[in-house]
């Protein structure tokens, strides 16, 4: 079974987290919130305290299949300065393993020199961070190991690329359908 952690700290956007871990756990796609630091409880961008199973440091990152960083301010901000995550984000892309980010999350793979030769989006405004990248408005993109998605509106599209990614098309097609989400 596959493995995600998703990575929240303070200032994380916390329905782009959640929306996305949501569509993984209907999946049945192990997917465990992780907070940076030493505490649990995490507080994100709109004010909501999010209980994490566990802190980065009682996990083995390099047991995921998928790291995934939501966006936010200063969430993005606290994820690029946080040097273990940083570390692992590299080293995950680096063995071909996969790495996921929305809104504005993608400027840290930007800065980490992830994106270099890959297509990828993110939130408006935040493209001059995708280092190394070719651009795209396109809601949800896949590069090889690298999923990005624009923002907020996209969640539940990049929860199903990454089922997609980790079962197949069928399961996410499932997925989409249960939770009642056509396309418009």
């Amino acid at each position: 079974m596959a493995l995600v952690y998703a990575f929240l700290t303070a200032g994380s956007e916390e329905v782009e987290c959640l929306a996305c871990v949501d569509v993984l756990r209907r999946a049945g796609i192990e997917t465990k919130l992780v907070a940076l630091g030493s505490d649990r409880i995490v507080t994100g961008s709109h004010d909501i305290s999010i209980v994490c199973d566990a802190c980065i440091d009682e996990v083995d990152l390099a047991a995921a299949d998928v790291l995934f960083i939501p966006g936010g301010l200063p969430g993005t901000t606290n994820m690029a300065a946080d040097k273990k995550l940083c570390d692992a984000l590299v080293k995950q892309a680096e063995s071909g393993k996969r790495v996921a980010a929305i809104c504005a999350a993608p400027s840290v793979f930007g800065g980490l020199g992830l994106l270099k030769g890959k297509t990828a989006t993110c939130f408006p405004g935040f493209e001059d961070k995708l280092e190394g990248a070719s651009y795209t408005y396109t809601g949800v993109v896949t590069d090889g190991n690298v999923t990005t998605a624009r923002g907020l509106g996209y969640a539940l599209d990049l929860g199903i690329e990454i089922v997609k990614l980790l079962i197949d098309e069928d399961k996410a097609m499932q997925i989409k359908a249960s939770i009642q989400y056509e396309d418009r």
